[in-house]
């Protein structure tokens, strides 16, 4: 891996901030944490933030990553925001309704879908 490579890409539309997970494999702690703070600091300076997560790349995640979203998670609320996850493989959604945090999280299929439930 190359110093300095993105591990993920940000992008803000209509009161949104859609993050790309870049990585295939969300595996290394050093990549773990990299995303955890960036996304924290997301939350931190934006107050009500909606927030959507993209797994559109992702192929692997280790159960460190899955502590990444429970943090961004609690975060997030505690700041009165919403989060949404969207573009899941089956094989990762299994892993989720296996840990039953398909039910903690609001997970689309699609970007637009979740888009659309932050007006709700």
């Amino acid at each position: 891996m190359q110093v300095g490579e993105p591990k993920i890409e940000v992008t803000h539309h209509d009161g949104i901030v859609q993050v790309e997970l870049l990585k295939e494999e969300i595996l290394d702690e050093a990549v773990i944490t990299s995303i955890t703070d960036t996304i924290l600091k997301l939350i931190d300076d934006n107050q009500g933030l909606n927030l959507l997560v993209s797994f559109q790349k992702v192929k692997h995640f280790s159960s460190s990553a899955l502590g990444m979203l429970i943090r961004i998670h609690k975060r997030i609320e505690e700041g009165n925001g919403k989060l949404r996850l969207c573009n899941i493989n089956p094989a990762l959604y299994e892993i989720f309704v296996i840990t039953k945090l398909n039910k903690l999280f609001m997970i689309f299929e699609k970007p637009d879908q979740a888009i659309m439930s932050f007006d709700r």
